[in-house]
């Protein structure tokens, strides 16, 4: 990865942290502060959750390849073009519940060096709103077996419409 492109990440992993730590607040008035980004073995960013520490993985969920190349500004790999290739293929009604489904999937087989660690899914997507995600959450299977304490969801890229999944 080039160093601009690990850029970009980094700023999409802190504006989506950013975002949920103000939603958070809100929504329970627990304090959320002071983000910072870890090395590879730990989620990728931190914050205080009410002076206790909180890692927080985040992903972006995406509806098609070239969404995905729009929002991240460069060229996926194989294995991400083929997950978003395979998804594509299914029905429309059928593409939030695959994408949300892979993703999820692919996150509960990572390991952390992390006492408590969050999963924040940052719908990057704007064919999606709420709504889906409201009517879809019963069809959501969480893996049996995941690292996460919590599982959070940013239905919106900008404004902070918030659904626990976990």
């Amino acid at each position: 990865m080039t160093r601009h492109s690990e850029q970009e990440k980094l700023q999409l992993e802190h504006d989506a942290g950013k975002l949920f730590l103000r939603c958070y607040e809100h929504r329970f008035g627990i304090p959320m502060r002071h983000i910072w980004h870890n090395q590879p073995s730990k989620p990728d960013i931190s914050c205080y959750r009410n002076e206790q520490k909180l890692d927080i993985e985040i992903a972006h969920l995406y509806a098609s390849e070239t969404e995905a190349m729009a929002v991240l500004g460069r060229p996926l790999s194989i294995s991400m073009q083929r997950d978003l290739a395979d998804m594509a293929m299914q029905p429309s009604e059928q593409r939030l519940h695959c994408a949300l489904q892979r993703l999820l999937e692919q996150k509960g087989k990572k390991h952390y060096q992390s006492e408590q660690t969050w999963l924040l899914i940052r719908n990057a997507s704007t064919i999606w709103h709420k709504a889906d995600f409201d009517a879809e959450l019963q069809n959501i299977t969480i893996p049996l077996s995941h690292p996460f304490q919590q599982i959070w969801l940013l239905c919106d890229f900008y404004q902070g419409e918030l659904l626990q999944l976990f």
